[in-house]
Order: structure tokens, then sequence, then C-alpha cells
């Protein structure tokens, strides 16, 4: 089993072509694409956190029936866009505003993390090497070496692994000591 994470699906929302993903013709092509990247990545026994968004501006059908069709055990950190019709769908848990969960690499070296819907400047754990996953800000925010937006506009289009996680804030270039010289944290 591999631990996936993802976030701002927006399956269903038309208003999502006009700003971060105009390169889908309609909402039907960009519903189909996310599927398939999702299930090229996610087999039936793997987990996926969604960080929030799934679905925005579609009918309870609608959301129903995309999340039949992807793969793996799912479980939601919710998002601004997460009304009832998403919140009732048969998420593996209750849905929740963030939660915490300490995973292992490919390594079997363990990492706490801290989930959120939303990008933080400061979260729990932080200067003891708990890692910030997020959505919502669709791929503007620059990753740092403790924190990552793990959304498909950030990651092709598909959900990540941890490991994709590691990588990508091995490679940041900021680590929160100089963004407070930035006066940005």
């Amino acid at each position: 089993m591999t631990i996936f994470f993802t976030a701002d699906t927006h399956f269903g929302d038309p208003h999502i072509l006009r700003h971060q993903r105009a390169r889908f013709d309609t909402i039907e092509a960009h519903d189909e694409t996310l599927i398939a990247r999702w299930n090229a990545v996610v087999g039936p026994g793997d987990d996926v956190w969604h960080l929030g968004d799934f679905a925005a501006h579609a009918s309870r059908d609608h959301c129903a029936a995309v999340f039949a069709r992807l793969n793996g055990t799912k479980r939601l950190v919710r998002g601004n866009h997460d009304s009832n019709r998403v919140l009732d769908l048969p998420w593996a848990e209750p849905p929740v505003d963030s939660a915490r969960l300490s995973i292992p690499d490919a390594e079997g070296r363990e990492h706490r993390l801290f989930l959120s819907h939303y990008a933080h400047r400061a979260w729990p754990g932080l200067w003891r090497e708990t890692r910030h996953l997020y959505g919502h800000s669709h791929g503007w925010l620059a990753d740092t070496t403790r924190s990552c937006d793990v959304g498909v506009d950030a990651c092709d289009d598909r959900p990540v692994t941890l490991d994709t996680v590691l990588a990508r804030q091995a490679a940041a270039t900021l680590v929160p000591e100089e963004l407070a010289a930035r006066g940005l944290r």
C-alpha cells in the first residue's frame, strides 16, 4: 500500500477552466484527464489524502460518480469548496479540517506531517521537522524545505507520494530561516 496526497481537483467546476486550467476545452475533458491521471498512479489498495476542494459547482450525482471511479481508499481534509455534496461522499473516515500523521518514506524513515487545505506560515511541529502539505494555492506559492503544495496544479494533475514531496522540498531554495530573514514568515 502506498499513501498519496492531492488537492484542488475541482471536479465538475467550470470556473476552474477560466483560471488555472485553461488548457482544458471542457469540464468533461478536465474531469476525465484528472481521473485517468489519478488512476494511473493510485491502485485499489492505496490510500489517498485529498487536501480539499474535491469538487465545486457539481451535482451530488456527479460528485458520487467521479468518487466511485477513483482508485484507492480516500480521506478528505476539507477545503473551502467542499460543501455537503462532497462531505457526504463515502470517505474512509469523516472529513476533517486538518490532520497530523506520521508515515514512512521509501527507506522506512518516519516523517511527521501536518495536512491542511490552506498554506500556513507556521504549523504544529514546524520546529520539530514536521512537514506541511497543503492545497488551495494552485501552485502559486513556492515550496520550502518543510512546506509543499500537493494540489494538482503543482503536481502534473495527479496525486503524489511522500517521496515526491521530499524530493521537491529538498530542491526548494528557501528554508524557514531564510523566509524569516526576508520578512516572509
